[in-house]
């Protein structure tokens, strides 16, 4: 064989994975995206599409209407994307953020006094059993007891026995194991309202679920992977989620319900005026261009909200750490609008004085300058932090 046909050999014969067009979903609190991209194993997925609906803010949060809502903008979303002229995609995946799941890393522990066999039989069992009691903990907590709810994540994170973290643990003798594992569930009527709304234009496919810490963490621990240490934080219209990963670990996650509305909402209280001219005297304000009485009005308030969200993130930081230090390394989440407004209260905040966090917060806006390079676009289409991250995830289950 000469060295042509052998080149011809080489190149016809391999098995290169075939490109999927896939949708991607983000409901978020605050808006609802979408994206189209073409996968590509083990390289750099194509966005081709991208599209972002904002949630009709209201005036008091009430959650049959806020779903309501949030289901007309996905309406309006995948409407948009199957005009678009794309044709219909292979796979659609579905990335919630909060408050449209609860999730939480919990850890499972067994201890004898004679060896026995770790198999994965026994690891499914005890897997089973500790996500049923976190499906009857959060329906005793959030849900009506009537409601269901459906579970979207099941991730084991970590195995170690004997106190030894391995990768292939089945079929080996041990006294001892721990089990770290990631379970996110969500009420099956929200769950059943999306799939509705998609199906409307996509008939017939198989939605897959997400949770966006889960995205945030696998994209922010590949993308920095020298930083073993970090806190994510998303702060969406509604919710601002703080999950804590130390050693590669994604270890725990806390929630509270003060997001970007709540400041939004507070101004238009403070000075009596309308959610949209709220919304302009706090950009108005942040930005430095308010002056007057205007400026001077705006001052308290924004002070006022600035602490009261702060103080829930601190009680947040409490109840995260459980006495374990807190990473100065912050990875933020959020519309790129607010990114200054919120870094600066987090910057501003004294929590590391009494706490083990060994210096002041570094963060860090996990936006499109940060995912830099990792995909790549067709034409002159936006560039969406939020559909980049999770395009990026999704990428991963095509390698």
């Amino acid at each position: 064989m000469n060295i042509f046909s052998k080149i011809f050999h080489k190149v016809f014969s391999s098995k290169k994975k075939k490109s999927e067009l896939v949708m991607v979903l983000d409901v978020g609190s605050s808006s609802v995206g979408g994206a189209l991209f073409e996968t590509n194993a083990g390289g750099a997925p194509n966005i081709i599409l991208s599209i972002r609906e904002p949630i009709v803010l209201e005036d008091k949060s009430d959650f049959d209407r806020f779903l309501s809502l949030t289901v007309k903008a996905l309406d309006s979303v995948v409407d948009k994307i199957s005009k678009a002229g794309f044709g219909a995609p292979h796979r659609v995946f579905c990335v919630l953020s909060s408050p449209w799941y609860a999730s939480q890393t919990r850890v499972i522990t067994s201890e004898k006094a004679e060896p026995f066999l770790f198999t994965k039989k026994l690891a499914d069992v005890v897997i089973a059993d500790e996500v049923n009691i976190f499906d009857k903990e959060y329906l005793a907590k959030y849900a009506h007891p009537a409601d269901k709810v459906r579970t979207l994540e099941l991730k084991t994170i970590k195995t170690t026995l004997n106190g030894y973290e391995t990768s292939n643990p089945y079929n080996q003798k041990t006294k001892q194991f721990q089990i770290n594992i990631f379970v996110s569930v969500s009420p099956e009527q929200v769950l059943v309202k999306i799939e509705e709304a998609i199906n409307k234009s996509f008939h017939l496919l198989e939605i897959k679920f997400s949770s966006f810490v889960m995205a945030s963490y696998v994209v922010a621990r590949d993308v920095f992977a020298h930083q073993e240490n970090f806190l994510l934080i998303d702060i969406g219209g509604e919710v601002t989620d703080t999950s804590m990963v130390k050693g590669n670990v994604l270890r725990e996650s806390i929630s509270f319900p003060a997001g970007s509305n709540f400041m939004i909402r507070g101004v238009a209280a403070g000075m009596k005026c309308t959610l949209e001219e709220a919304r302009s005297l706090l950009f108005l304000y942040k930005d430095g261009h308010a002056v007057g009485e205007v400026q001077k009005n705006l001052k308290p308030i924004v002070a006022g909200l600035k602490q009261g969200w702060l103080q829930m993130f601190q009680e947040s930081l409490a109840n995260l750490s459980n006495d374990i230090s807190i990473p100065s390394r912050i990875f933020l989440a959020i519309d790129k609008e607010f990114y200054d407004f919120f870094t600066d209260v987090i910057k501003t905040e004294q929590f590391n004085q009494y706490t083990l966090t060994d210096s002041k917060f570094e963060v860090s806006h996990l936006g499109t300058e940060a995912l830099n390079g990792i995909t790549t676009f067709r034409a002159e289409i936006p560039r969406d932090p939020f559909m980049i991250l999770e395009t990026i995830y999704i990428n991963r289950f095509f390698h």
